[in-house]
């Protein structure tokens, strides 16, 4: 994650996001480091996340999967999830160690 959450909610939010998983790949899109910004706004979640790739056939689910799990949070009773490719995602700079051993990169 780019932003680390601020306060306690978008931390919780945060960890109800791990819980997404990239249909392809098996991993948690947290972990691959799709997840670049949470903020919260009176009860509104708002999520700034990437995808793997432009042509993620995976996106839609994973982005209304995303909406799901904040919406889990107490006290959260709308997300919003924009898709945003700035900055480009690199699993070799945005992914943690465990992912990108579970991707087979190893710098």
């Amino acid at each position: 994650m780019l932003e680390a959450p601020t306060n306690e909610l978008e931390e919780q939010i945060y960890e109800e996001v791990k819980k997404v998983e990239d249909p392809e790949i098996g991993i948690s899109i947290a972990e691959l480091g799709l997840i670049y910004r949470i903020k919260v706004e009176g009860t509104k979640a708002k999520i700034d996340m990437t995808y793997t790739s432009m042509a993620c056939p995976a996106g839609p689910q994973m982005k209304q999967s995303v909406v799901d799990h904040a919406l889990r949070v107490d006290g959260i009773t709308d997300a919003e999830v924009e898709v945003v490719w700035t900055p480009k995602w690199d699993p070799r700079e945005m992914a943690s160690e465990e992912a990108k051993m579970d991707m087979g990169i190893f710098d």
